[in-house]
């Protein structure tokens, strides 16, 4: 997204609340009212999709509490998605004959397992955006934990009394964390397949700034936009990182095990924090909120690549999918 300065591109720009994630050949978009998906199947055609929409009431809406239960459900959403998108890529072209598929007494029959996960699909969801938020926790919040201890039993020994030395310690443990964060995007971005999502999901930033720049959504309008984006799933997993660190600074320097305990038990505080910031920074535009919202840009040159036409051709049909009637519905 290409930020403006003055009061005249401000005025004539939008900032809108609608975004998406990116899918297998395919863009999901979650307007104020409407959730989508778009995907180009093998022969060529784009299907689009509704899905539930969540309505935030309760606790969804209280500041600082907010960020972890919309980051979950948005998780399941995505990961409902994700799976759909994968089930249009494996169906039989239209043309297929009878020669071309198993006729139904040559088809194998279905485990038990393959069973209970029809049957129990809502579910499998659940547990699947469950085993993916422990996974990250595990990787990024917990794993730089535990190997800051470790070398604080070799450099150190025994426990850490002194606040100083338990400051560094956790400034160690932070730059482990985003080291480990930035090595793992970098390793993603070389799978081809993981190349083609990231594509996708630049496709999304360029049609969603050609929207907010209130132009036609058109390919020729959305390919000249960046693909960086300041309100984005990168930057928000970034600000974690950081308030992760401001916060176990506070925290102090235990044992091994209840230094791991009490980050698990803070995650849900850090998210919650880090989505007002990014809210923060989307609501605001100043030499503050772009020095924020900086490094995330950055980190987008990972998990953002420049998509070709069809791609785009994509994002912009799961956009005009969700967009509302009333223009001001989706205001930032």
């Amino acid at each position: 997204m290409v930020i403006r300065n003055n009061e005249q591109d401000n005025a004539a720009c939008k900032k809108t609340t609608i975004g998406g994630q990116a899918l297998i050949e395919g863009l999901l978009m979650i307007g104020p009212e409407k959730k989508s998906m778009a995907v180009r199947k093998p022969d060529g055609e784009i299907i689009v999709e509704d899905l539930p929409m969540n309505r935030w009431s309760g606790m969804a809406n209280v500041p600082f509490v907010r960020g972890s239960i919309r980051l979950f459900r948005q998780l399941v959403t995505g990961t409902r998605a994700l799976l759909k998108s994968a089930e249009y890529m494996d169906e039989e072209p239209d043309n297929a004959t009878a020669a071309d598929t198993d006729s139904p007494s040559e088809k194998p029959k279905k485990s038990f397992l393959d069973r209970f996960f029809e049957k129990h699909s809502e579910l499998m969801l659940y547990i699947s955006a469950i085993m993916g938020i422990l996974f990250s926790i595990v990787l990024f919040i917990l794993l730089p934990g535990l190997l800051t201890d470790l070398l604080r039993e070799f450099v150190f020994g025994g426990q850490v009394n002194d606040k100083g030395t338990s400051l560094i310690l956790t400034i160690i443990e932070g730059v482990v964390r985003i080291t480990i964060f930035v090595a793992y995007l970098a390793l993603a971005s070389k799978m081809k397949d993981i190349k083609r999502v990231w594509m996708y999901h630049g496709a999304e930033h360029k049609t969603i700034a050609c929207y907010e720049a209130r132009e036609e959504l058109t390919v020729e309008n959305a390919r000249k936009h960046s693909r960086f984006h300041p309100r984005c799933g990168t930057a928000f997993m970034f600000t974690v990182l950081i308030v992760s660190i401001i916060i176990f600074a506070f925290m102090g320097w235990r044992n091994r095990w209840l230094n791991m305990l009490i980050r698990f038990l803070l995650v849900p505080l850090i998210a919650g924090i880090a989505y007002e910031i990014i809210r923060w920074t989307g609501r605001f535009d100043n030499w503050l909120t772009r020095a924020v919202a900086a490094p995330g840009l950055w980190l987008q040159r990972l998990t953002t690549a420049e998509p070709d036409d069809s791609m785009l051709e994509v994002a912009i049909v799961a956009m005009k999918a969700v967009l509302p009637e009333d223009d001001n519905k989706d205001n930032w």
